[in-house]
């Protein structure tokens, strides 16, 4: 665990429900999730579409199937946040995110740390294994709890299979 990738991903729910929210390409849910290096899922959570990324991270690392914290997150540039840095930085992680092209303020990351944000294929790749499974690419569940469960049976599936 001593490095995890968080990432979001938006999911159309086309019957309505709870943890809905809405957006430009109308409601839906996000579907959060946080993986190991080796790109096993370690923590997968349903939140409102309308909710921002930077927000999702304290939940994440909250509510986690392990007990200890990862050493370093790596994140892409919707993850650039002073304050979420701060807060993260008092409960003992390292957030890795390049920066976005209208940062006002000074870098905060060189270079040589930044070459760790190439190891995000891997929550990505977690992202386009879920889609194998038609059911997940729309929730048309009602309940939250119903979607979520799915998302976790494929989760573990993934994990026998492919990792």
């Amino acid at each position: 665990m001593s490095e995890c990738c968080p990432d979001a991903k938006f999911v159309p729910a086309k019957k309505g429900g709870t943890c809905v929210g809405p957006t430009k390409c109308g409601k839906g849910t996000k579907l959060v999730a946080r993986t190991e290096k080796s790109g096993r899922p370690v923590r997968v959570l349903i939140i409102g579409a309308s909710c921002h990324e930077v927000r999702l991270v304290q939940p994440a690392l909250d509510a986690c199937w392990t007990s200890e914290n990862p050493a370093v997150l790596i994140g892409d540039k919707a993850y650039d946040s002073d304050p979420l840095d701060a807060s993260l930085h008092a409960r003992g992680p390292e957030m890795v995110a390049p920066h976005k092209k209208n940062r006002k303020k000074q870098a905060t990351q060189d270079s040589w740390r930044l070459r760790r944000s190439k190891r995000r294929f891997k929550v990505e790749r977690f992202f386009s294994w879920l889609e194998d499974f038609r059911r997940l690419v729309v929730r048309w569940e009602y309940y939250a709890e119903n979607y979520l469960g799915f998302v976790l049976l494929a989760s573990v599936r993934m994990s026998i299979k492919y990792l």
